[in-house]
């Protein structure tokens, strides 16, 4: 078990005494470091250098709050960058301006001596612009609002080089807060993933479907194949799993009547975690009656080209080493024929037995446990979906493969699904939903005969769904898109981790520096 030390046990930097220190001189002097929240602030480094004009002499009463992030100290009158959501701006700090009586403290000991750089100030003054043309705050009054009592790694650059800078991913990631203060450039991907999601709301509102809610705790973990978390409900006495997927409430939501149903759903898997995957991660699905998987593909065609022009201005997107463009329409390539084209082996017609052998002679990596479905997946995962570069809609997959989703109306080993991969990376799912009841029920049961097998990913038997089934539900079309993912394609980051606000980590150990006396 992990020894987990309290925050009072480890020993202080001589930085952070000192900072201690200096909080207990401010509140000597009467000033509380962490005052009442309500401060008037009714401006931005944004608001400020997109409004000012230097002819018209406007913005003569500022209140801005923000970081000290540097400061140069001058006699009687400094300068200092302060930060704040939108940027950076320079303040300018004129002794008397602050201090306008006999009592100078609030400059020469509070500014000079007692404040850092982290810490939260709040200013109230005027825009001008330097001798040296560049625009700054004159201030008028200070207000310590927060002491900062840990030391920020400051970047610093030199000779056109970055110098200490905070790049460390264990570092960035566990303490986000810290890497979202001295990297300020990490807040444009999270504001071009609410981006997204905010042009996504649109699209859909505007198509007339319906943002809806459903359970993320469920009694049966259905909707996708993979191994759910488990925990314990004391009232009820059962078991209940993070929900993996959102799928059968939103079909029971369009068996109740609704036309279209949307939900970004938290969704959860108790799988691996690597670059790409992480245990919680953010999923949108949404399913439209009287449609197939022919229109959603234009459907989701349209979004992402919408998407990235309003993104990033361009459907053409850099994703690592390639440029990608989400310009309508994308080749679509049937399952059969990318392994055909890929792996050279035509799978029409293979039983479980003939795909394990074919899987074996092209040295596939594959378990005894594996189905018909997996052993198909396997061999499209090893030979196809690194070759598939720009958008790719993957169509007609088996029916082993696909336990929800409608049989081909031209070809019923068929299903109609399609999922759409982008850089060898899977990015959408959809189909034409299954809504045969008696069919539904068969496919539950072989997903069941799989997990006595040992497949631990298995689909559960959701009698209920297949109940609402029998009280008909339209022909439908669904579609699920992995909002971390698309983020990461959209802002051409490399890795889950750098969209996630606050990815999944193993626990920090808080270690304890013991002095000599203690370690004897």
């Amino acid at each position: 078990m992990l020894n987990i030390i309290t925050m009072a046990n480890i020993e202080l930097s001589e930085q952070e005494i000192g900072r201690r220190e200096s909080l207990a001189k401010l509140r000597e002097l009467g000033i509380e470091p962490y005052p009442a929240p309500l401060y008037p602030v009714n401006a931005t480094t944004d608001s400020i250098k997109k409004e000012y004009d230097s002819e018209k002499g406007n913005l003569t009463d500022i209140c801005i709050a923000g970081r000290i992030m540097s400061r140069r100290i001058m006699g009687a009158a400094s300068f200092m960058e302060m930060q704040d959501q939108d940027g950076r701006i320079q303040v300018y700090v004129k002794r008397d301006e602050i201090c306008p009586g006999e009592d100078k403290t609030m400059y020469n000991t509070v500014f000079k001596k007692l404040l850092d750089i982290g810490d939260i100030i709040g200013i109230k003054g005027y825009a001008f612009i330097t001798q040296t043309g560049q625009l700054s705050i004159h201030a008028k009054e200070l207000t310590v609002l927060s002491k900062s009592l840990k030391v920020l790694p400051i970047v610093k650059e030199a000779d056109g080089k970055v110098h200490d800078a905070f790049t460390d991913p264990e570092l960035r990631y566990r303490q986000r807060y810290v890497d979202l203060v001295v990297n300020p450039q990490v807040k444009d991907v999270f504001f071009k993933r609410a981006k997204i999601m905010a042009v996504m709301r649109e699209y859909f509102n505007n198509a007339g479907c319906l943002e809806v809610e459903t359970p993320i705790l469920q009694a049966i973990p259905g909707g996708a194949t993979a191994r759910p978390f488990i925990t314990h409900h004391n009232a009820l006495d059962i078991p209940l799993y993070l929900r993996i997927a959102n799928e059968l409430y939103l079909k029971r939501l369009i068996v109740g009547g609704f036309n279209g149903v949307y939900e970004f759903a938290k969704d959860f898997r108790n799988e691996g975690m690597d670059k790409t995957h992480n245990p919680e991660f953010t999923c949108m699905e949404i399913y439209v009656a009287y449609k197939d998987y022919i229109w959603m593909m234009e459907f989701v065609e349209k979004l992402l080209e919408k998407i990235s022009t309003e993104v990033n201005g361009t459907t053409k997107v850099k994703i690592g080493e390639h440029e990608v463009d989400f310009k309508a329409p994308y080749r679509r390539l049937t399952m059969r024929d990318a392994i055909k084209e890929y792996a050279g082996v035509d799978i029409k017609g293979m039983d479980e037995s003939q795909l394990r052998e074919t899987c074996n002679r092209l040295h596939v990596e594959i378990d005894d446990n594996m189905g018909e479905g997996k052993l198909i997946d396997a061999l499209f995962g090893t030979f196809c979906e690194d070759k598939l570069i720009n958008p790719t809609y993957v169509i007609d997959y088996p029916v082993a493969m696909s336990p929800l989703s409608k049989r081909h109306r031209e070809d019923p080993a068929l299903t109609e699904r399609f999922e759409l991969f982008v850089c060898g990376k899977e990015l959408a799912n959809a189909y034409s939903e299954l809504n045969d009841p008696i069919d539904q029920l068969n496919r539950f049961e072989e997903q069941a005969r799989l997990k006595s097998n040992g497949d631990d990913e298995a689909m559960f038997v959701d009698y209920d769904f297949v109940r609402a089934l029998e009280y008909g539900m339209p022909p439908t079309s669904g579609l699920g898109i992995g909002i971390d993912r698309l983020t990461m394609f959209m802002t051409g980051q490399s890795t889950i981790q750098d969209v996630l606000f606050f990815p999944q980590m193993r626990p920090e150990v808080f270690a304890k520096k013991e002095n000599n006396e203690n370690a004897e």
